[in-house]
Formats: C-alpha cells, sequence, structure tokens
C-alpha cells in the first residue's frame, strides 16, 4: 500500500464555491481506516463545513500543502495557486476544449501536474463513479417547482440555497398548490433520478409517457421521458440507445405531442449538438405550447431549448424569455416563460452534495490512490501528466496550443 499525503484545497474560483470533496466525518473515518494515509485540510472561511468542524474530527488544517502528494478540490484551481509536480484532482472544464480554460491546462502542463478529471473517473463499465448529478436535479426540479408558486400560487417556498439539508428543502414542499400542473421531465440518469425524488416528495404522480399523451387528470402529474419518447430515427428504424449516442444525426425531434401537453419543463438530459433539438422558437411563440416555466437543468445555452440564452446564477436564478421577440424579459411577466439556468444547482445544497460525493471517493477512488485496487481508473482520468498530455487525451494537443 502507498503513503498518501492529501491536501483538501480551498476553493479559489470566484465565486467560490461551498462545497468540499471530503467533509470532515469523512476526512475522519479515512484517517482512522487506512493507515496508508494522511489528511490536512486547507483554512477556509467559505465552506459549507467550517475550519471548526474539521478540527473537531482531530484534521490538521494548514496553509501550505506544498509537502503534499494529491491536492483534492471541487471546482477549478485558480493558475497561480497551483504547485508544480503534484497530483490534482478536480472538474478541470478542459477535456472538451473550454475555451476559457485553456490557460489553466497550460499552467497545469508547464509546472508538471498529473490532473485527474473527476468526470472522467469511470469504472470498468465507463459509468462515471463520482459526480453531482442527483444533486443538480434535486436542486432543479425544486426551483421549477418554486417559480411555479412565485409566478402563479404567490407560495413563497425558500430557495434551496437557503435550506440548511435536504429535509428542510423537503419541509418547503407543502406550501405548494400546484392543482393540475402538468410536468415534463426529459433524461434518465442520475440527474433526472433527483428530479423525480422532489416531484415524489411533493406528491405529484407519476404516470407514463402513453398516460400522459391520452390522459386527462384532476391533479398534478409528471412523466419522465427516455431519448426514445422524444427522437425518433429519420429512417424510420426502430430506436437503439447504442446507435443513437454514436449517430444522434441521424435523428429527428419527437417532443412535440408532450410540449402541447406541458406546463412546467425539467430538462435532464444529455445533449450532443448533433443530437436533434427539443423545442423550436415557433414552438414556444405558437399558441399550441403551453409551458411557462422552463428548468433547464442541463444548460445548454443556444442549444436545444431556444429559452436558454444564457445561464442564471443561484443568487438570481430566474429570467424570463419573451417567445415572440426573442429576447430577455422580467421572469414573471405574462406571456413570458419563466426559465431556471443555473449552472452550479448541486452548490445549494453544499453539505448534502458533498457528503454525497465524498462517500463515491472514498468507494471507488481512494483505494486506487492507495494502490490498493487497480482498474486503470486513474489512467483513464488522467488528462496530464509529466509536463504532457497523456495519451487518452492527445486530441487537446491543437487546443492546448491555442491553435484551435
Amino acid at each position: 500500500m502507498s503513503q498518501v499525503k492529501l491536501g483538501v484545497i480551498r476553493e479559489t474560483k470566484i465565486p467560490p464555491d461551498k462545497r468540499v470533496p471530503l467533509t470532515p466525518k469523512q476526512c475522519r473515518e479515512l484517517s482512522d481506516r487506512c493507515a496508508g494515509i494522511e489528511i490536512f485540510v486547507q483554512p477556509s472561511d467559505y465552506r459549507c463545513f467550517s475550519d471548526e468542524e474539521y478540527r473537531e474530527e482531530g484534521i490538521e488544517l494548514i496553509e501550505d500543502l506544498s509537502d503534499c502528494d494529491v491536492l483534492m478540490g471541487v471546482k477549478e484551481v485558480k493558475i497561480d495557486a497551483l504547485l508544480n509536480n503534484k497530483t490534482y484532482l478536480f472538474f478541470s472544464h478542459t477535456a472538451k476544449k473550454q475555451p476559457y480554460n485553456r490557460g489553466l491546462l497550460q499552467s497545469i502542463v508547464s509546472k508538471g501536474i498529473r490532473l485527474l478529471d473527476y468526470e472522467y473517473l469511470t469504472g470498468e463499465d465507463q459509468v462515471r463513479v463520482v459526480a453531482f448529478g442527483r444533486w443538480a436535479g434535486v436542486v432543479g426540479a425544486y426551483s421549477g417547482l418554486r417559480a411555479h408558486g412565485l409566478r402563479f400560487e404567490g407560495s413563497q417556498l425558500r430557495s434551496a440555497s437557503a435550506c440548511h439539508d435536504l429535509n428542510e428543502l423537503k419541509s418547503e414542499l407543502h406550501k405548494l398548490d400546484l392543482g393540475k400542473t402538468r410536468i415534463a421531465i426529459t433524461g434518465g440518469g442520475r440527474v433526472a433520478g433527483g428530479a423525480t425524488e422532489i416531484l415524489d416528495a411533493a406528491g405529484v404522480m407519476q404516470v407514463s409517457p402513453e398516460e400522459y399523451l391520452s390522459r386527462e387528470f384532476d391533479h398534478a402529474v409528471y412523466t419522465r421521458l427516455d431519448p426514445w419518447h422524444y427522437t425518433t430515427r429519420k429512417d424510420g428504424s426502430e430506436f437503439d440507445f447504442g446507435h443513437f449516442i454514436s449517430h444522434p444525426d441521424m435523428y429527428e425531434n419527437s417532443f412535440r405531442p408532450y410540449a402541447v401537453r406541458t406546463d412546467l419543463f425539467v430538462a435532464c438530459h444529455f445533449w450532443d449538438p448533433k443530437s436533434p433539438i427539443l423545442l423550436t422558437p415557433e414552438d414556444l411563440a405558437g399558441s399550441e405550447v403551453p409551458i411557462s416555466i422552463i428548468a433547464d437543468i442541463s444548460c445548454d445555452i443556444n442549444g436545444p431549448i431556444p429559452s436558454t440564452i444564457r445561464a442564471s446564477t443561484i443568487a438570481d436564478p430566474y429570467y424570463g424569455y419573451d417567445p415572440v421577440s426573442g429576447s430577455e424579459t422580467d421572469p414573471f411577466r405574462d406571456g413570458s416563460i419563466t426559465v431556471m439556468a443555473v449552472d452550479n444547482l448541486p452548490g445549494e445544497l453544499p453539505r448534502d452534495a458533498s457528503a454525497d460525493f465524498g462517500a463515491a471517493l472514498i468507494e471507488h477512488v481512494i483505494p486506487e490512490l492507495l494502490g490498493l485496487k487497480e482498474t486503470g481508473m486513474l489512467e483513464r482520468a488522467s488528462i496530464t501528466e509529466g509536463g504532457a498530455l497523456t495519451e487518452g487525451y492527445a486530441y487537446l494537443k491543437h487546443y492546448l496550443e491555442g491553435k484551435e
């Protein structure tokens, strides 16, 4: 077993994120359970867990983490805070050639850092092992219901960020009176699972896609739609999920039958730019589509949903979309569509989200770091090592060099 000094870094991205990769109790658990690991935490006055909570668990807080082998955070690290020749784990947002983080990747390479990106930590089945998706779905669906209360009911649900934890958030839901609201969810992964968790807690009945299209109800209902519900093959062949993932351009939109029977749309799907769009500007401008609130958890700007014209923020989560002009308006103006498009939703329930994330790290990733397991997971997630891109991410060469 390897001996590892692990440092939990202070978040440096502005605005700083309150989440942590490991909670105080998880740090204590690891220290007690694994003789091969020492854990140090950089002080922070912004985390959802205070410095004192770490101290109470006997975890040492130190400013200088240069003696650590592995440094672990959540969001991108500020360039001048990067330490040379270390192993870092965080969400880097570089592997899809995001132009705003090219400088970060260049600095990581120049400093000889091994970068492991959480997004690419996968099991042998290629499924991600650590993610905040459930919490994006939880908060996104709650924010959509909160928008309904603000717009139609005069009910004032507290924002998710004002709730201490998930239990407190769910206790707010009793304030709602959704009437006969019809809600459609797109997607079938962790994000959609979080969204359905909240709708179930709110007492909204789930119905099948077939019932959603064919029946009327005297109470609120929701349905969850998979890609084979909202897309079809252009050649008329039977839907095949593997084929859809590989050839999304060979499919066309079939969401409209659901859209014309939906009041609140909760978008939890993954969208490939080659996939069909779900709604056109004409759909939203016409009289047949009654959607008045869109909680776009996927938040693909200028993507499959035309009303998502920008990301919103935790502090100011809603804006309006005028379907006639295509321009932004006040969020609850008559005739507008209320849009929620916060792109860091798990940050609104940071204590719960952090505990969930840390548990997955302890189960799947820490054993690999300590050499107790070897599945190739760390190699698959390593974007850089030893001052260069790794083989699996060599496609980033031109991006790294500023040539694309």
